[in-house]
């Protein structure tokens, strides 16, 4: 099963959810967290381990050979992204534009494009107990978080069993990066907080989640600040509250600190497990 724990913005908590969700279920059972915000990585912060693999990852872009090029201008014709740019007899090349779908390498009548690798980033592989943890980083001045995101997802389905729970750090916000790790989830927590902010953005992971066909459901974090219009405009469109988790200063202490909080907070703990409770129901529906 895999579960991806998303939000509409940053800052709401998704971190926080998702290191010691996995953590909590690990005491009983082996789990995989996978960090795919790969643009600023942070679970790791939360979840120490035996270091296990280490592996560069590259994304393939074109190479301009200039003595078979017959300056006929058809790759800037065929670039759906402006990353080729024909000036005269020169072409130049944006690395950062191109999306890798070797159209202007492939339709080349004279082959003066072929693909060459080039680093965007690195993911690394750690063990605890149970608990198997992997994240990605994309290479400082790298643009794009797609590929990086759909190759880690790539040795998650290589190297692990599908009957494991696997969850998903999503990058926050709706965009291309958010599309790619939840496109193909089982299920989708959203995680959001009582105030306008955080209510505007979960409408729109809510509609990117409609459009992708997921389910998915909510968990409001800081409750007890702001108002109830989250859980109104829940209510109104029939969206599942997974959990409430408490506005508490000590939560906030222990995150600064880089420890996990439901070992310490008893609340934040009977949190967790009515969420376990509601995706291990979900699993075991899935599987008669």
């Amino acid at each position: 099963m895999k579960i991806a724990i998303a939000s509409g913005k940053g800052g709401t908590g998704k971190t926080t959810l998702a290191t010691n969700l996995t953590a909590y279920l690990a005491e009983e059972d082996e789990v995989v967290l996978i960090d795919l915000d790969v643009e600023e990585p942070n679970s790791g912060l939360f979840i120490k381990g035996e270091f296990v693999y280490k592996e560069d990852k590259y994304k393939m872009i074109p190479e301009w050979e200039q003595d078979r090029c017959t300056p006929c201008g058809l790759c800037q014709e065929v670039c759906n992204f402006h990353a080729i740019i024909q000036l005269s007899d020169q072409i130049m090349l944006f690395s950062e534009l191109c999306h890798s779908c070797y159209a202007c390498s492939e339709l080349c009548p004279t082959s003066a494009l072929p693909m060459i690798p080039q680093k965007m980033g690195e993911m690394k592989h750690y063990r605890n107990g149970n608990l198997s943890f992997v994240e990605s980083r994309l290479d400082i001045g790298q643009e794009q978080a797609v590929p990086l995101i759909a190759q880690t997802k790539e040795y998650i389905d290589t190297h692990f069993s599908e009957k494991m729970i696997k969850f998903f750090d999503a990058p926050p916000g709706t965009s291309c990066p958010v599309i790619e790790v939840t496109k193909d989830v089982d299920f989708v927590i959203l995680v959001t907080e009582p105030t306008p902010f955080g209510l505007h953005d979960l409408k729109l992971a809510v509609d990117t989640m409609r459009e992708l066909n997921r389910n998915y459901g909510v968990v409001v974090n800081r409750h007890g600040i702001g108002n109830d219009d989250v859980l109104e405009y829940c209510q109104n469109e029939n969206i599942p509250v997974l959990a409430k988790i408490p506005n508490d200063r000590s939560i906030a202490e222990l995150y600064s600190r880089g420890e996990l909080v439901y070992q310490k907070v008893p609340a934040v703990k009977e949190q967790l497990i009515k969420i376990m409770d509601q995706i291990l129901e979900l699993k075991n529906g899935e599987a008669k």
